[in-house]
């Protein structure tokens, strides 16, 4: 079978489904979305699910509710696109074709790229937070901990909320601290980058938070093999200098290495790396190749943080330029890399990160210091 739309867009997150209602608003009825999981997901918040200050169940909505009314939901995952022919084939065969693609599908989460961790992941005291099944099971990890060894650890790469591991490391330390067992436990962060973040006021502030709470500080360094039996993991330099060291642990949160979907990754619409995602021009969210493919969100290559924050600007700068398109018009607007990562660092504390494709500071909150942090009013954060 084959279908065809004006406007066809590939997953149901938190970008597609802000993109659909913003074009179906603005009037477009010709239009699609292509999403196999009757379930979708706010994703922010498995944090603090994992963190104990929020259910799991209060973050899974049903599919149908959050998409318009008046788009076609083709109940199917993408498994390949042929952008010479405007056409995008689903697991179960059937071609969709369109006259503007809108690629974003998410991030695809490559558990077996560190040895042994997935095998573990549930039990043990290995946990992450990157799953929906999995957060509660890091708050059940964190409540069993009473002493010994944690390891908090971040991959190499670019990952989604790539503040969520060092988050789980300080809502953990302000939990034991409030139980009074912080002292029995050596607590460790392992870390790709050289600091904690890559604004350096920022990073002053979160070394002071890590420094308060004991935590170790493995800098430029990764998780590369998990010894379940063992309850050992394998740290090596992300630059592939000196040894591995092994870590005992007690409890472990895990994040994964993470890339496009591998129907991405093979398409022409990949940026041919390893990591796969759509190439886009930063600013106009346009594929370099292909003018009537647009991508934001995790899968696209926009050199930013991949979060729903990042998704809220972009969506707009997409669906206008998706306009312009249609109408024959240059591309208008432009989005100029903006992300905000609310780094929670106890129950009642938080530093509120907000910035541009430079790392330069772009704070909306009047009155607030994004580097020294504040007290957080809700817990959606």
């Amino acid at each position: 079978m084959t279908t065809r739309h004006r406007i066809l867009i590939v997953g149901g997150g938190t970008a597609g489904v802000s993109v659909a209602a913003r074009l179906a608003r603005k009037g477009h009825r010709d239009l699609a979305i292509i999403e196999p999981s009757a379930e979708h997901y706010y994703q922010p918040l498995w944090t603090l699910v994992g963190g104990g200050h929020a259910a799991a169940a209060t973050t899974k909505r049903p599919m149908a509710s959050v998409l318009p009314k008046s788009t076609t939901w083709i109940r199917s995952s993408a498994v390949r696109v042929d952008p010479d022919r405007n056409m995008v084939t689903c697991a179960d065969g059937t071609d969709h074709g369109y006259e503007v693609l809108v690629v974003c599908p998410g991030i695809q989460l490559d558990w077996r790229r560190t040895e042994g961790l997935e095998e573990a992941l549930g039990k043990g005291g290995v946990s992450s937070n990157y799953r929906y099944d999995l957060a509660p099971r890091t708050w059940d990890f964190i409540r069993e901990t009473r002493s010994g060894s944690a390891v908090f650890a971040m991959p190499s790469g670019p990952i989604k909320c790539a503040g969520a591991p060092q988050k789980t490391a300080y809502l953990a330390c302000d939990y034991w601290r409030r139980q009074g067992v912080l002292n029995d436990i050596d607590v460790h962060l392992v870390i790709p980058t050289p600091r904690l973040f890559g604004i350096p006021a920022i990073a002053d502030s979160l070394d002071g938070v890590a420094a308060d709470y004991g935590i170790t500080v493995h800098t430029e360094a990764e998780v590369t093999a998990v010894d379940s039996a063992s309850r050992k993991i394998a740290v090596g330099s992300v630059n592939g200098s000196g040894g591995t060291d092994m870590l005992s642990y007690d409890m472990l949160h895990a994040t994964p290495h993470q890339s496009a979907p591998d129907w991405i990754k093979s398409s022409p619409l990949s940026t041919g790396d390893a990591n796969g995602y759509v190439e886009v021009d930063k600013h106009t969210m346009q594929h370099v190749r292909y003018p009537n493919v647009f991508a934001l969100g995790d899968a696209g290559s926009t050199p930013n943080s991949k979060t729903g924050a990042a998704i809220r600007k972009q969506a707009p700068v997409a669906v206008a330029n998706i306009e312009n398109h249609l109408a024959g018009r240059p591309l208008s607007q432009a989005y100029h890399g903006y992300g905000s990562c609310p780094i929670v660092t106890s129950s009642h504390s938080m530093l509120l990160a907000e910035f541009d494709y430079d790392l330069e500071l772009t704070p909306s909150v009047p009155l607030l210091n994004p580097t020294t942090g504040c007290r957080p009013h809700h817990a959606s954060v």
